[in-house]
Formats: structure tokens, sequence, C-alpha cells
């Protein structure tokens, strides 16, 4: 086979992803707190766009779009953003000093010294130990930096070390056995692995482990639920041997089989329920209260409405939506004093940035509009009976509704929320799986179905529904439906087996309704 050179012309399809055609992608499936930080970082990194702050009324006119008017370009005076003096005279920071300073530290305001006699440069001379004094040397604190930061569990475990041993060996063995104690204060390895890492003796870290054990939270460094709760109760001096029994069958507690824990524990149905109400108070994960997230709030970015002809108003949510401006006489101004080509290189490429960036949050916010309004549309009898009238909904259909891809619908519906009268709801909860319905009847939402079957659990009065009951009950109402999916859903709920229900319901002494108390 012979090796040749030539030229080939080959006509083809290709689909080329632009920068700014990513960037549009990109925005329209971030979270709102994920789009507010990627503006903030394009608002540091672009000098040409401005955020239009909240008190700015909605007609003002967009400087973004289209050409800026010609008295922009010439306008003698500058935007407000811009009249900041960029060289202040020596007497308007003394008096800037002094106004900040007096305000805060009245007697401890610091001397003013002329470097050179007639100079115009300013210093302040050192504050006395203990002032708050500062000086132009050195750049004040960063606000974070005085606020008090949160006290992780290994920092609070890692001190309670320092004080309780001197021994070099066990703070060693001490620190890496906090190192593997997970968020919600479990210890994840095993004694036998940290002893061969650390090359120590088994009962040595035996040891060390029994001494963390000690320190607070109670319960930490637990390697499984049993020995966490033996822990809090040694503390408490409530490990008795029938509470030990208690905690060693924690599987006879979770089927919720009363006789059998009266005859291990050996106590009458009065103990047992004080047992378990002492079981229930205790922590089962006692690391949470350290370090944990701060809990984020759902934000509705679309909000709908009942209006007063019956239909649904849906609008988006202003304060979701980060709104950027581009600043044409700024540019304008700038560009006419740009000399070199990089500098005439960098305007360019910004304003082409900042006006792809307002596009695609215009854009953005249009699709989720569009979108939302469909779901509504679709989901007309949730809005207006509730969780029993969701309709079957996938993302083909409101993607062939609108005439849009079904990725881009997939795209506007992650991470975004509703706000209804019956709460705020990830507009993922509005498409469901269907259930086909019995002799030819219409299909049923699975959603609907999982809370018709919470409704009927909730409903039982002296006899407990089986699934296989459940399941009767559901044809009889139209859905066809296996036992199978029954269960799952049940399960899904976090309903307990009929076996177990009708335990929980019969048991003597309300040893039940203790039980019921530990989900």
């Amino acid at each position: 086979m012979s090796l040749l050179q030539r030229l080939e012309v080959r006509q083809g399809q290709a689909l080329v992803m632009t920068p700014q055609l990513l960037q549009a992608i990109k925005l329209l499936q971030l979270s709102h707190l994920d789009l507010a930080a990627y503006v903030d970082a394009e608002l540091e990194r672009n000098p040409l766009l401005e955020r239009v702050e909240s008190e700015v009324p909605a007609e003002a006119p967009d400087a973004g779009q289209g050409e800026a008017a010609a008295d922009d370009f010439d306008a003698p005076e500058p935007d407000p953003w811009l009249a900041a003096d960029l060289n202040p005279s020596r007497t308007e920071i003394e008096g800037d000093i002094d106004t900040r300073l007096d305000n805060v530290f009245p007697d401890e305001t610091p001397t003013r010294v002329r470097e050179a006699e007639g100079g115009d440069s300013l210093s302040l001379t050192p504050a006395p130990y203990g002032s708050t004094g500062g000086s132009f040397d050195a750049e004040p604190p960063d606000f974070e930096a005085t606020l008090t930061a949160e006290t992780s569990l290994r920092d609070h475990l890692a001190a309670q070390l320092d004080l309780a041993t001197r021994d070099p060996a066990e703070r060693l063995i001490g620190g890496f056995l906090i190192d593997a104690v997970d968020e919600a204060g479990y210890l994840r390895e095993t004694v036998e692995s940290v002893a061969e890492r650390l090359g120590a003796a088994p009962a040595a870290v035996e040891r060390v482990l029994a001494l963390v054990q000690t320190f607070d939270p109670s319960g930490v460094a637990a390697r499984d639920l049993a020995e966490c709760l033996s822990l809090q109760l040694r503390e408490q001096d409530r490990f008795d041997p029938a509470m030990q029994a208690l905690v060693s069958r924690l599987d006879l507690v979770a089927k919720r089989d009363f006789a059998a824990l009266r005859r291990l524990c050996g106590v009458d149905d009065e103990d047992l329920v004080d047992m378990l109400g002492e079981i229930r108070r205790l922590d089962p994960k006692p690391g949470r209260a350290f370090g944990s997230s701060a809990v984020e709030v759902l934000v509705p970015d679309v909000f709908v409405r009942a209006a007063p002809d019956g239909s649904w108003l849906v609008e988006l949510n202003g304060e979701a939506l980060p709104r950027v401006l581009v600043n044409q006489s700024y540019y304008a101004r700038v560009s006419r004093n740009a000399r070199a080509e990089g500098d005439k290189a960098f305007l360019s490429e910004a304003l082409q940035n900042a006006n792809w960036l307002t596009r695609s949050l215009e854009q953005r916010a249009r699709t989720i509009l569009k979108v939302a309004t469909e779901i509504v549309r679709q989901q007309d009898g949730f809005f207006a009976h509730g969780v029993a009238h969701l309709r079957p909904l996938n993302l083909k259909t409101v993607a062939e509704a609108i005439g849009m891809h079904e990725s881009t619908v997939s795209r506007v519906t992650s991470n975004k929320a509703i706000g209804t009268s019956r709460g705020t709801l990830e507009m993922k909860y509005f498409f469901t799986a269907a259930i086909p319905g019995a002799a030819g009847a219409a299909a049923h939402s699975s959603e609907a179905v999982r809370h018709r079957i919470k409704q009927l659990v909730d409903g039982e009065a002296e006899d407990v529904l089986s699934d296989d009951a459940l399941v009767q009950k559901l044809r009889g109402e139209g859905i066809d439906i296996a036992r199978r999916t029954v269960a799952k859903y049940r399960e899904s709920l976090r309903i307990p087996s009929s076996i177990e229900r009708r335990r929980e319901r019969f048991a003597h002494g309300g040893a039940g309704h203790a039980a019921m108390a530990l989900r």
C-alpha cells in the first residue's frame, strides 16, 4: 500500500458551539444562587457592565439594547458612579478620616504628621498599643476577617484532645481518629486499620478511642448506632442491664416487636414505654450540631397566582433575576482615549461579552417564563384542587407544546422552583410518570397515586390495609397498579408494612405509640 499526499474537498455538516452559545446554555441551567455568583464575577471582570439596583423603576430604558443616544457620547456630566475624584486633595483625605474615625472611636483619633514641609502627602503615626488606629502603609482588615467562624466538629474535638492528654503518641493517634470522624459524629475506620496505618498496637488505639468517646458531644466517635446510644446512656447513668438488652436489639425496635422486647428486657409494658421514650430523646447524629451547612431556602423563580377571571397569572420573580446593563456612555468616553491596539481589542471584547450577557439573561428569563406557563397550563387541576389532580407529564409533551427541544426544557426545569398557593415546589415535581387506568380509563400521575395511598393508610380504622387490599381499593377507583408498585410507593412514603402497623396498633400498654415517635 503506497502513501500519497493529495488534496481533497469534502462537504459536511457540524454543530459549532460558539462561546456565546455555550454561555447561554450554561446560564439556562443555573440556579438563582449560581446565576448571582456568575453575574457578580462578570461585573468584577468587565468594566462595561453595570448592576441595576432594585430602586431603579422597571420602565427605565435599557442602556444595553440598541444604539446609545447621541447626547450620551458628548454628555458633559459624568455618571454618578464615575463622579468620585480619583486624586483627592490632602484636605479631603483628612476630612474623610476625621469623619469615619471620630464617629466610631472618638477618643482614639490618630495624630496627623506631615511627612515633608509643604508637601501634600499624609501619613498617620502608629497607634498606641491597644488602640484601633491605622495607617496608609497597611490596608484595613477585611470585614469578613472580623466575623466569627463556625466551629467545626474536628476543631471542637481537637481542642478537647489537647486538654485531655500530653502524651505525643496519644495525641497522634487521637488526631488520626478525629480526622476519621464524619460529619454525623461516627468513626468510619476500624481500630485495626488505624493501628496498621500508624504502626501502633491495637490496644493503644482502643485506649485512645475510649478517651475520644468521652468528649463532647456525647456519643461522638461511635462505630455504629448502638454504640452511639450506649455512650449517651452511660453518661446519663442509665445503661442498666435492661437498657443494654434493648440497645443490643435495635432491629426489634425497628420491627416494633414489643412482645419480644418485653421478654428480652424482662420489663413490663410501662417500663418498656419509658425505655423507648429515653432512646427517642437521644441524638443519633451527635456531630450534626457542628459545622453543619446552612439550610438553603427554596426561592421560587416563578410565581403563580389566581386571576379574578379564574385563570392563572404566571410572573417571574424579580428578586431571583439579576439585572445588568451595558454602560455605553462609559465605553464611548474610554474608547475615544484608547490608543494602543491592545486597549482597543480589550474594550471591543468587553463590549461584545457584555452585550451577550445581557441578551443571554433576557433570553433565559423568557424561556423560564414560557416553560413555566406551559407547566401551569398542563397541571391546571393541581393548582385548583391539589395533589390528587396531578396529571402525568413528561419533558416531551412540554417541549412539543412550546416548540423547543427536550434538552432545553430539561435545563430550564433543573434547579428552578415555582411559588404557588400550595407552597414552593421544584419544577421537576410536576413531571411524573403515568400509571395506567383500569378498563381503559385515563392514566394517573404517580405522585397522585402515592398521595392516595397515604390517604388510605391514614384513614385506616380498625382493619389494617395490606398491600393487596390497597391494590384492590385503587383498582376500584380506576387505577391499574401492581402490588410491587404499591409496596415501592409505600416504602418511599416511609409507611410501615401492614404487619408492623397492626403490631403497633394492638401493642399493650401503648408501647406502639412510643415507638411511632421514634420514626
